[in-house]
């Protein structure tokens, strides 16, 4: 089955709501109409309402990188799926390492957000990855086995299909560091694989599964032509428009 390839930039916390307007008109200038790929941008929360009203009218679209798995109370600082919506959210990331590491966020609290939010039009970007460590003590399978069964277990094969799974190995996070092809073909065949065994070939067959770690215009050609990479989710390289839109253009 052919699967759509999908590039988000997530901004972490970075850019102004000036900076970031700036950034996704330069974006939509450089890549035109009539895209063959889904081009997500992840702004910060601050700048989600202006960086909407830039890609209104385009095919860019726009993602969350955190989201609360209640409708609303004391939970000061969190926002809901319904605050998302609002400023006209489509997907939200959810796990991902830094929320893992530096927020405590336990496969038990990301579970809970996946359910909440596919209780919405919203889809998540679920991320697993595994740390230097897990890698070279040769558990890095049964480390991202482990967080697919505790984040994705008890969803139905309907849910399921519904989510978009990333791959970030920790270790190549920021650090200049990337996967091989090789490596990242192989973590994603596993994690197709899981997907595959616990609801259906055919419900795996259309879950998009992106890589990221690291990704920049010189690698990006490469690591799409594997099979089972669906696209990808970039950090750094995604906060200059030039460089994001390169990495789109060599994603096709």
């Amino acid at each position: 089955m052919s699967r759509r390839p999908l590039i988000a930039g997530n901004w972490k916390m970075f850019k102004t709501r000036g900076e970031a307007r700036d950034t996704v008109e330069q974006l939509k200038q450089l890549l035109g109409p009539s895209l063959s790929v889904d081009v997500v941008v992840c702004p910060p929360f601050s700048a989600l309402s202006a960086v909407e009203k830039v890609i209104r009218e385009s095919e860019i679209q726009l993602a969350a990188q955190n989201v609360h798995w209640d409708d609303e109370g004391a939970f000061t600082g969190e926002v809901s799926t319904a605050m998302l919506s609002d400023c006209g959210c489509r997907y939200v990331i959810l796990g991902h390492s830094e929320r893992r590491q530096f927020f405590h966020e336990s496969d038990a609290i990301i579970h809970r957000k996946i359910g909440k939010v596919l209780t919405t039009e919203l889809t998540p970007i679920l991320c697993v990855g595994e740390s230097l460590e897990e890698r070279e003590a040769e558990r890095a399978n049964g480390v991202i086995h482990g967080q697919l069964e505790a984040d994705l277990g008890e969803l139905t094969a309907s849910e399921a299909s519904r989510i978009i799974v990333a791959y970030e190995p920790i270790w190549a996070i920021g650090t200049g560091r990337t996967a091989t092809p090789e490596i990242a073909q192989n973590v994603h065949g596993l994690i197709r694989q899981w997907l595959s065994e616990r609801y259906a070939v055919q419900v795996a067959s259309r879950i998009r599964i992106l890589y990221g770690g690291s990704v920049k215009p010189d690698n990006a050609r490469e690591l799409m032509a594997q099979e089972d990479i669906d696209g990808a989710l970039v950090g750094g390289a995604s906060l200059d428009p030039q460089s994001f839109a390169t990495i789109i253009r060599e994603s096709v």
